[in-house]
C-alpha cells in the first residue's frame, strides 16, 4: 500500500511538474506564434489575427502554471485522502484530458503534422492527461 501511494505521489507530482513546464513552454512559445501567423498570411490578415491569437497563447499559458502548482501542492494531501485535495486533482485530470480532444476536434491532426512544437506539446498534454487520470482516480 505504501509504494502504490508513493508511485501516486510521485506521478501527481510529475504530473504538476509537467505542466508547469507546458505552461512556461507556451509562454516562450508565443513570440513564434506572431511568426508563424505573419508568414502565413497577408499583412492585413495579420494584423487581424495575431493580437486573438496571441491573447489565446498567453492565456492558456497562463493558466496552465497554476494547474501545475495546484496538482504539485495538493498531490501529498490527496493521496492520504484529504478530500479537498482528492477533488482538486480530479478536476485538474479532467480538465487537462479535455484539452488534446478539443484541440484535435477543432483544429485536425494535419495542422498538427506540420508544426514539430505543436505536436510536441499535443504529445505533452496527452501524457500529462493520462497520468493525471490514473494517479488522480485510480486508488
Amino acid at each position: 500500500m505504501l509504494e502504490r501511494s508513493s508511485t501516486r505521489l510521485s506521478l501527481l507530482q510529475g504530473a504538476g511538474i509537467l505542466l508547469l513546464i507546458l505552461g512556461i513552454v507556451h509562454l516562450i512559445a508565443t513570440p513564434h506564434i506572431a511568426a508563424l501567423i505573419r508568414h502565413s498570411t497577408s499583412s492585413a490578415a495579420a494584423r487581424w489575427l495575431t493580437p486573438p491569437m496571441l491573447l489565446n497563447h498567453m492565456l492558456a499559458g497562463v493558466l496552465l502554471i497554476p494547474l501545475g502548482f495546484l496538482t504539485v501542492y495538493a498531490a501529498p494531501h490527496a493521496v492520504s485522502g484529504a478530500s479537498w485535495a482528492r477533488v482538486t486533482v480530479r478536476v485538474i485530470a479532467l480538465s487537462v484530458a479535455s484539452l488534446p480532444i478539443i484541440l484535435f476536434a477543432l483544429m485536425g491532426t494535419p495542422y498538427y503534422l506540420g508544426a514539430p512544437l505543436f505536436v510536441l506539446g499535443a504529445a505533452l498534454t496527452v501524457i500529462v492527461a493520462v497520468t493525471l487520470l490514473a494517479a488522480a482516480f485510480v486508488q
